[in-house]
Formats: structure tokens, C-alpha cells, sequence
């Protein structure tokens, strides 16, 4: 008899989760006799209230802070060059990113270059550095990426034209992740509905990958409840700071299980359609969503029960498939109250770029994940149904 597949769980990174919980920022530079820290931070955020609060704080604790703001969507290798070196003339010894997924990328791999030297192309991979980065503070300015808790970090390579994913699952996280509410509060409405699709698939997609376990699907359904229940009020009103907590958290649960779970099909399209459209990750996400949501419900229709009932749906006393159906019509209604696209023509991918987007999805190995095979073929019908 073989032995049976063994599952493991990790997480590194400690959250403190709270409206107010930055002002813990200056007592974990404290704990590291930190003196200098570098800040990684979104432009937008520079002129906020969240970041003058964050930033008296470190002022009155006397530490010296030096910021880079220049990062953009999709952040390239020569970004990361140039936040490196604004970190290492500093002479920071820790790091703080206040902002979306895209600013605390940019945060992991200085922090990886500080400590490891090199070019961040060296570290393409899993586990390709083998000493741990500056310590890092995490404060998410949006609930969607969950990367302050995940294992990668993705940089683009632009003179190659690809993105790098950068993975190591115990020393590529943040060391701690700060979800305070207030630090969402000048999102605008359609960056906080495509941020928490983005978040919404990652739970679903873990949930149901092949590689999913115990422990994971606990916090998938969780995250998928948490994010389901609140992403209306939260798209309606970033000063709603309970459904904005709740978010954050369900944006971070989704990312600690993702990272070990893998994903399935509606990453693989949006990773394309993102890139062929030049949409954004969330909405990308959100358009290939539905589609791809009735053609997984075959391999996994007590999964897709136990989703309808956690986004909220009554199916106690149904049957599996019936159940199972109501949560592709709760997916299909969180898409249209938010607004999401109904096609892939809406973002301006043509008909004719279909073919090719199939291809490259059939060549990217997500089989290893989703939990329906999917072929060359099914992945033009994917793409079709999408359009």
C-alpha cells in the first residue's frame, strides 16, 4: 500500500489587524533597533492623512525615513534598481511598504537584493536566495493581492517582456503585515471592487485547486465568506472601516493559502488577458471568472455547495448539483452589482487574439492546480465564453 500524501501548512508573517493598528509601526522598528528605515509607498498616498499619521509617528519615535514613490502597475526589474538604491544610501536596516501589492513587491525584492546581492533576475524561481531579506512592515492600501503574507513577489522584465515570479514560502513574506482599515480610505470604487475580485478568486481558485488541504480549505472558506458578505458595502463606502477590516482580512487569508495551494484557469487567462489588454490583475480576474466558474463546477460540485452556502446563498436541503449551480449564479451577481464587464470586448481584446491566448494558456501548466483538466481547446471555448 503506498503511503499517503503528506499536506503542510506555513505561515511566517504576524498580523496586527485593527483600525489604528499602524500606530504599532514604531514599536516594531523598536523591537529590531531599527534606526533608518526605507518606505516603499504608493504616490497616491504620499499627500494622505493615513500616511502624515504614519509618518509623525515614526518622527516622534526619532527614526531616520527616507521614501521611494516612483513604482508603477506591473513593477520592472529597473524599478526595483533604482528602490535599492535609494535603501542601501539610506543605510536602512528595515523596511516599511504602505501601499497595493505592486509597492510591496517592489519592497520584497529590495529587501532580497540587500541582503543577497545580485541582479532580482538571479532569484527567478522557488527558492533561489537563501538569506532572509531586510525585516519588513507590510501595510496593504488595498484588499486584493495579498501580498503582504504570500510567498512571491512579481517583477517584470521588460526588455525580455515577461513577468519573474520570485517565490520563497518562509522568507519572502512580510514579517509583519499591518491590516488597518484606514489605510483604504482614498481607494476609489472601482480599484476596490477589481482589488477584492482579485481577492475573491484567489480564495475561490485555492479552495478548489488539487493541491488544496484541511487547513487551507478552512481559511479559503473563511476568506470567501468574509469577502462575499463585505465587498458590496466595502466597493460602496471605504469609510465603512468593519466591512474594510473584514476585507483586509479576507484579502490576507486568501493570500496565506494561495501561495501554497496554486491557482487554476481564471489566473492563467487573466495573466494574459492583462498583459494582451493592458487591464488591470483584478479586473482581468474578474472577467474570466464566470466562465470559468461553470466549467469547474464538474470536478468539484460538493466544493461549489460548500461556496454557495458561504457566499450566503440558502441551499441547505438542496441537491449538491443544484447547490452547486447557485454558487455560479451568486458568482455571476457579485460581478454585475459591482459593475465588473461583461466581456472580454469590453477591455478591448479581439476575437482574433483568442486563439493565441489558448495556446499560451495550454503551454502555462495550471493543470497541475485546477481541478478540471483543461485542454488547448477548452481553454478557446474558456476564452470565447469570456468574450
Amino acid at each position: 500500500m503506498s503511503a499517503p500524501d503528506i499536506a503542510t501548512f506555513f505561515c511566517p508573517t504576524r498580523l496586527y489587524m485593527g483600525a489604528g493598528a499602524h500606530a504599532r509601526i514604531p514599536e516594531l522598528l523598536r523591537r529590531h533597533e531599527c534606526q533608518r528605515v526605507f518606505i516603499a509607498i504608493d504616490a497616491a498616498l504620499l499627500d494622505s492623512d493615513f500616511y502624515a499619521r504614519v509618518r509623525q509617528s515614526l518622527d516622534q519615535a526619532g527614526l531616520a525615513v527616507t521614501h521611494y514613490s516612483d513604482i508603477e502597475p506591473d513593477p520592472s526589474a529597473h524599478t526595483v534598481a533604482r528602490a535599492f538604491e535609494a535603501c542601501s544610501a539610506h543605510g536602512a536596516t528595515m523596511q516599511l511598504a504602505i501601499g497595493g501589492g505592486s509597492t510591496i513587491d517592489v519592497a520584497k525584492a529590495v529587501g532580497i537584493l540587500a541582503t543577497n546581492g545580485g541582479r532580482i533576475h538571479d532569484y527567478e524561481g522557488i527558492e533561489k536566495f537563501s538569506t532572509p531579506g531586510l525585516p519588513l512592515i507590510a501595510v496593504p492600501s488595498t484588499a486584493g493581492t495579498g501580498s503582504e503574507v504570500s510567498g512571491s513577489c512579481v517583477i517584470t522584465d521588460t526588455e525580455q517582456n515577461r513577468k519573474m515570479s520570485i517565490r520563497h514560502a518562509a522568507l519572502n513574506p512580510a514579517m509583519y503585515a499591518i491590516l488597518d482599515p484606514l489605510a483604504l480610505r482614498t481607494m476609489p470604487a472601482h480599484v476596490a471592487a477589481h482589488s477584492g475580485m482579485d481577492a475573491f478568486v484567489h480564495a475561490f481558485e485555492s479552495y478548489l485547486s488539487r493541491q488544496a488541504n484541511l487547513v487551507t480549505d478552512a481559511i479559503n472558506l473563511q476568506a470567501l465568506g468574509l469577502i462575499a458578505a463585505n465587498l458590496r458595502p466595502f466597493v460602496a463606502s471605504r469609510d465603512n472601516l468593519q466591512a474594510g477590516l473584514n476585507m483586509l482580512c479576507g484579502s490576507a487569508l486568501a493570500g496565506i493559502a494561495f501561495g501554497q495551494t496554486g491557482l487554476g484557469n481564471v489566473h492563467c487567462m487573466a495573466r494574459f488577458v492583462g498583459a494582451l489588454c493592458h487591464a488591470s490583475h483584478g479586473l482581468s480576474n474578474a472577467v474570466c471568472l464566470p466562465a470559468v466558474a461553470r466549467f469547474n463546477l464538474l470536478a468539484a460540485p460538493a466544493k461549489y455547495a460548500r461556496v454557495a452556502a458561504a457566499m450566503g446563498c440558502h441551499v441547505q436541503g438542496l441537491p449538491e448539483l443544484d447547490a452547486a449551480r447557485a454558487a455560479v449564479v451568486a458568482i455571476e451577481t457579485l460581478c454585475g452589482d459591482l459593475g465588473i464587464p461583461a466581456g472580454l470586448r469590453e477591455l478591448g481584446a479581439t476575437r482574433d487574439s483568442l486563439a493565441q491566448m489558448a495556446q499560451w494558456c495550454s503551454e502555462a501548466g495550471y493543470n497541475r492546480w485546477n481541478p478540471r483538466h483543461t485542454t488547448r481547446a477548452d481553454f478557446e471555448a474558456l476564452f470565447e465564453a469570456a468574450y
